[in-house]
């Protein structure tokens, strides 16, 4: 039996807690590939289920990340869609193909519910996988998944994002990065907020057209003046909700995606929702259809993925511990060698 490294949690709460384990390659039953995994990279989900904090808390001895890059090395019975030396990104959703998220398409998220990526070779449905584009390198790819996938479909499933009209997202973070870019490729105007100057002027190199000082208690009312938020990507949560909504133009579409600052429900949004005759909506990452849309826009507008750092396999925990820092701008990937 050949045996592969792969990484898991054998306990929850420090990163300590992740630890090598050998396991057996697996092989690709009927409708199944077998992906080599060449990158990972790392989103606040994986964070957050590294302290046990996700909804559904991962079971013990499980292999994390959702997301991953490599090439097909092996096929089941009854593949047609890919062939070996096919490079391919995993989707988060492997079961939702297309049209609205359903409950029977949840429940086999990869790194928490089900085994995840950061192993050296994974058994994935055909349906669960998708050709890269040329232009990206597997580290580049493997950022797409999770988050670039969300602010696609906050932007433009969700959003119905048009040329001409107004994005607003918050802070620096992986999914607020994607956002700016995509937006501003599409022809709209983009704002973003940040504390910090040294990265108001990276988020400016990146496309953003305003950058706001979130410390500033009156930031929605600056974002009103400039005629307000047609599309808010909301990733802060319980902390930031109200004060998006404060931001919005007449008729915006807000899309929930985040919930950095807290769970908790602040309260006080009914006014604002109904004075404005706002859309709320809730992103839940995006199916294969999405994934794909996502992916023929970057390569049709040459986009990349900004990364942070690149960390190597044989040492995953320095890829969470420069996440959790809270310093890095961009994503956070991990190499295979």
């Amino acid at each position: 039996m050949t045996m592969m490294k792969a990484w898991s949690w054998q306990h929850y709460g420090t990163f300590d807690g992740l630890q090598p384990v050998q396991r057996p390659v697996p092989v690709p039953g009927p409708g199944e590939v077998l992906m080599r995994i060449r990158a990972n990279s790392l989103n606040q989900r994986d964070l957050m289920a590294a302290r046990g904090a996700l909804p559904r808390k991962g079971r013990p001895d499980i292999v994390p990340l959702c997301d991953g890059a490599g090439e097909i090395v092996a096929i089941g019975e009854g593949v047609s869609q890919a062939a070996v030396g096919d490079r391919v990104i995993a989707t988060y959703f492997p079961q939702w193909i297309d049209g609205p998220l359903q409950p029977a398409h949840t429940g086999q998220t990869l790194g928490s519910d089900v085994d995840g990526l950061l192993r050296e070779y994974a058994v994935l449905p055909k349906t669960g996988l998708l050709r890269i584009p040329a232009h990206l390198d597997f580290a580049e790819a493997a950022t797409l998944p999770c988050a670039a996938v969300t602010a696609w479909s906050a932007l433009f499933v969700k959003g119905a994002l048009q040329a001409g009209e107004t994005m607003l997202t918050l802070g620096s973070g992986g999914v607020s990065l994607f956002a700016i870019q995509l937006a501003k490729a599409s022809g709209a105007r983009v704002i973003v907020t940040t504390s910090n100057p040294e990265r108001g002027e990276r988020l400016r190199a990146l496309g953003a057209d305003v950058v706001i000082d979130y410390r500033n208690d009156d930031w929605p009312q600056q974002v009103r003046a400039l005629g307000g938020a047609d599309v808010i990507v909301e990733n802060g949560g319980g902390g930031t909700y109200v004060k998006s909504l404060g931001a919005a133009a007449w008729h915006a579409r807000v899309a929930i995606v985040g919930l950095i600052t807290g769970f908790h429900d602040p309260g006080g949004s009914l006014m604002p929702i109904l004075m404005n005759d706002l859309t709320i909506r809730a992103v839940q990452v995006g199916s294969r259809a999405d994934t794909a849309a996502l992916l023929a826009f970057m390569e049709s507008h040459g986009l990349r993925p900004v990364i942070d750092s690149r960390h190597s396999f044989d040492k995953p925990r320095t890829a969470y511990e420069r996440l959790a820092s809270g310093e890095a701008f961009g994503k956070v990937v991990i190499e295979y060698g």
